[in-house]
């Protein structure tokens, strides 16, 4: 008889198998209203999606909750603080044993000057979003902080000229361009 699979305590269970919440129209007004002013007052995200303070509260703290909001964060303007230059840098290992790929997770988190990582299927393996007060400080985080990491057989940098935000990526595709189109 097979034995069942276990799962890693890290994640018992993959994003695309967590029961998804049910989230109605309000529900999503009041994502997109935080996530274009995370700092908007209770009050007025009520009034604009038309229901009681106590209940848009509740709700608030029920995406909170359930994570659909995970945090609200600052975005902070790198150039303001003496790190204008951003790049993707592109990695690829030589294997993928999976202590070996956690190593790498643990270590890149630890890496100055890293925005954010991805780890991807295809011929790259991570994408490090980085950021830097100049180029050769940003030749210096890639050479002794991502080259040197262990099994890295390729790193490609791609210096970032312009970021462009995207919307809200939970509404499908389209649905604010219909919305504003739409006569009232």
């Amino acid at each position: 008889m097979p034995r069942p699979q276990s799962t890693s305590s890290r994640n018992p269970r993959p994003p695309h198998q967590r029961p998804t919440p049910h989230l109605d129209d309000v529900d999503r007004a009041i994502l997109a209203l935080l996530v274009d002013d995370g700092r908007m007052a209770n009050a007025e995200i009520a009034r604009r999606v038309g229901i009681p303070e106590s209940t848009c509260a509740g709700r608030v703290r029920a995406l909170l909750a359930s994570k659909v909001v995970r945090g609200v964060r600052a975005d902070v303007d790198l150039a303001a603080v003496g790190r204008p230059m951003e790049a993707m840098v592109a990695l690829q290992f030589t294997g993928h044993a999976r202590e070996a790929m956690d190593a790498v997770r643990a270590r890149i988190k630890q890496v100055p000057g890293v925005i954010s990582a991805f780890h991807v299927s295809g011929r790259t393996d991570f994408l490090v979003h980085v950021c830097a007060a100049s180029s050769d400080e940003l030749r210096d985080l890639v050479l002794d902080h991502l080259t040197s990491l262990a099994g890295v057989a390729h790193a490609e940098t791609s210096l970032i000229f312009e970021r462009i935000e995207g919307g809200h990526p939970w509404e499908p595709a389209g649905a604010r361009g219909r919305e504003q189109a739409r006569p009232r």
